[in-house]
This record gives structure tokens, sequence and C-alpha cells, in this order.
């Protein structure tokens, strides 16, 4: 009788420090010592300071948010497709029996009328909810976001990699998280989504707002960290030529936008509402064919207009126009609070804030000092500057 091989015993001591065992995980075997996850320990060390750890634990959260807001725009994107082919789908099936019914002379046509009503009203109810949430509107937040995440996840890494991280850094990119969750909320519910159909435009602010005070243009500042008067009033003139030509600009397109969008919007839903109307009337002996041919006709147009309106992403096109607004906005902010501050010392390089928004704006060095001249010339002249300060859009 053969003996059975040998099974090399293994304590239950030795087999949980092996699986506890790793680069820098906590413990991952259930006990009651210990809960399991495997969340990478983040402890203050001598050469990595606890607000270098904090921007770490950030950066799991911009990533986070990066792949969510990615992830409901794409699901958003398919709701504007989804609802817009079968919207029209509905319209033009009730519309084509409205068009059969008229054509029906001594027969009964009690089920296209019932058809023709049920279709009608449900796409009138479908435009209604599309109207509400302008999905490609509701796509272009959740760009946008996304870019602004991965955007504020470099400046994170930047941050870590060639500075001293301190206290004041983690609270300035915290409140730059809660700020772009607020310009561009996920939920649909609840009063947290941003208003489709507002008086005017209103630019999107996605920065933390700055409340210090503007001094006085004129006060005395020791030149030094890069920066020099010319260099000031260059920036200054920048500002200038942003507020009256790009801000401006794109507020006007942005309000022609949304007034478009309105009118399609309720022209959409009114068109659809009167055919479902005409279809009740369709079968009678005296308006039967005339209540076929208006319920045919409005539903034709309805669904050219929903075409228009959702195929053509008139939402996405506002909203493009706002966040644009919103970018001018930012950067006329910065600019300013940045000269607003009288400590040289305490502002970022002038020649690297120079570069940064050369490259902003979509321009050399020598074209934004070019620029520059061009608006100082125009305001002493007392004519219009015939040039858009950023060269991108």
């Amino acid at each position: 009788m053969s003996s059975s091989p040998s099974v090399p015993k293994v304590s239950n001591q030795n087999l949980s420090e092996e699986f506890n065992t790793g680069d820098g995980f906590i413990n991952t075997i259930p006990n009651e010592k210990c809960a399991v996850t495997t969340t990478p320990l983040l402890q203050e060390t001598p050469s990595v300071s606890m607000a270098t750890m904090q921007l770490y634990a950030i950066l799991e959260t911009v990533a986070d948010r990066v792949e969510m807001h990615k992830n409901i725009g794409n699901q958003r994107e398919n709701w504007n497709t989804l609802l817009l082919n079968s919207t029209n789908m509905m319209i033009l099936t009730a519309a084509t029996m409205a068009g059969v019914t008229a054509t029906s002379h001594g027969v009964s046509v009690l089920g296209l009328k019932l058809g023709s009503i049920l279709l009608f009203s449900g796409a009138t109810a479908t435009l209604v909810i599309m109207n509400k949430i302008q999905p490609s509107q509701l796509v272009e937040e959740q760009r946008k976001a996304t870019k602004l995440f991965k955007q504020l996840g470099s400046q994170v890494q930047t941050l870590i990699t060639v500075g001293s991280p301190s206290k004041e850094d983690v609270k300035g990119v915290m409140a730059k998280i809660l700020v772009i969750d607020k310009a561009y909320p996920l939920a649909l519910l609840g009063g947290a989504m941003l208003e489709k159909f507002p008086e005017s435009l209103e630019h999107a602010v996605w920065w933390p707002r700055n409340e210090s005070q503007k001094e006085n243009i004129n006060r005395k500042v020791e030149m030094g960290n890069g920066w020099t008067k010319e260099l000031e009033s260059e920036m200054r003139e920048i500002v200038e030529v942003i507020k009256r030509k790009d801000s401006q600009d794109y507020e006007r397109l942005g309000n022609k936008a949304l007034k478009i969008n309105k009118v399609l919007a309720t022209s959409g839903t009114l068109l659809t509402g009167i055919a479902a109307l005409a279809s009740t009337f369709m079968g009678s002996s005296n308006i039967g064919p005339w209540a076929a041919t208006v319920a045919t006709i409005t539903g034709a147009l309805a669904s050219a207009v929903n075409t228009f309106e959702h195929g053509g992403q008139v939402g996405m096109v506002f909203e493009m126009y706002r966040n644009n607004a919103g970018f001018f906005k930012y950067m006329q902010e910065s600019i300013e609070s940045t000269l607003d501050e009288s400590d040289v010392k305490k502002r970022e390089h002038g020649a690297l804030f120079e570069m940064k928004v050369a490259l902003q704006l979509g321009r050399s060095l020598s074209q934004l000092r070019n620029l520059a001249k061009k608006s100082t010339y125009s305001r002493i002249e007392g004519i219009p500057i015939d040039e858009f300060a950023s060269n991108l859009f």
C-alpha cells in the first residue's frame, strides 16, 4: 500500500503574514483586527509632508471625477440620439396615419385615429422632457467638466513634482473641485440641474472668486520678480481688449442661440400638441378630412423643428458660448487679481505669467505685445479696435 504524499504544514500565522505583506497596502485578509481594503497607506514621513499626502488623495478624487463625467457624458449623448430618433419616428408614424385617414372614404378609421392620437400625445410628452433637460447641452456640460478636472489633475501633479505643497495649496485645490462640481452638476432632479432657458446668458464660473478689492492703478509698486511697468501696462490693455471685443461678442452670440432655442422648443411642443388635438376630430363626417390634413402638416413641421433643434444641437451651441464667455471672464479676473497684488514677490513670475496668457489666447509673445500696442493706440485715438484677443475661438 503506497503512502500518501506529505503536505507541508503551514501555520495560520505564516499564511496571514504572507498575504498581508505588500508594497504599501494594508491588510486584505478579513480578521478581527483589520478591515478588508486595498487603499494604499498614506502616512506622513520625514521625506513626504502631510500636504503632499493630501494632494495625492485629492488626485484620486480628481481621477474619479474625470471618469464619472466622461461616462455620464457618453450616456447623455446616447439619450440625445435615442430620444431624437424615437420622437421623430412617433411623429412621422402618426402623421402617416393621419394622412391615410384623410384619403379613406367609407372605411372605419377608428384604429388609425386612436393610434395617431396616442403617438402624437406620446411625442408631445417626450418633447416636453427633451426641451426641459436639453440632452445636447448636458453633454457639453460634461465635456467641459471632464476637461477642467483633467487640467486640475495636471496642475496638482505639477505642484507635487516641482513645488513644496502647503496647506494653502491643498485648500485651494479643494476649493477648485467644489466650484467645478457646482458649475457642472451631475444631478437632473432636486433643483441641482442648470437652468436651460435663463432670461439671458450668464457666463459659466468654474474658479473660486477672489473678493479682494482693487487698488489704485497709480500706486507705487517696487518692480521685481520678472515684473516691469511695461508688462503691467501690457496686461491691462489685454484685459481691455477682452472686455470690449471677446466677452461682448460671445455674450451677443450666446443670447442669440438662447432665443433660437426657446423658439424651437416652444414651436416643436406646440405643433405636436396641435397635431394630437386635430387627430381627435379625424373620422367625423364634416371636419374629419380637414382635421387629418392639419394633423399631417403640423406633424411634419414638428418633426422638422425637432430635428433642427436637437439634431442640430442648438442647446450644445448655447452651452459652448456660455463656456467661452466664462473663459474670457476667467482670463480677465486672473489678470486683474494678479495686478491687484501690490507685493510682486507674491505674484507669479512676470515672464511666466505673460507666456501663460499668450498661450491661453493662442498668440506668441510678440503678437500679444503688438495687440497691447494696438489697444493703446485705439483707446488714445478713440477708435474701436478691429482685433479680438483670442486667436483660438
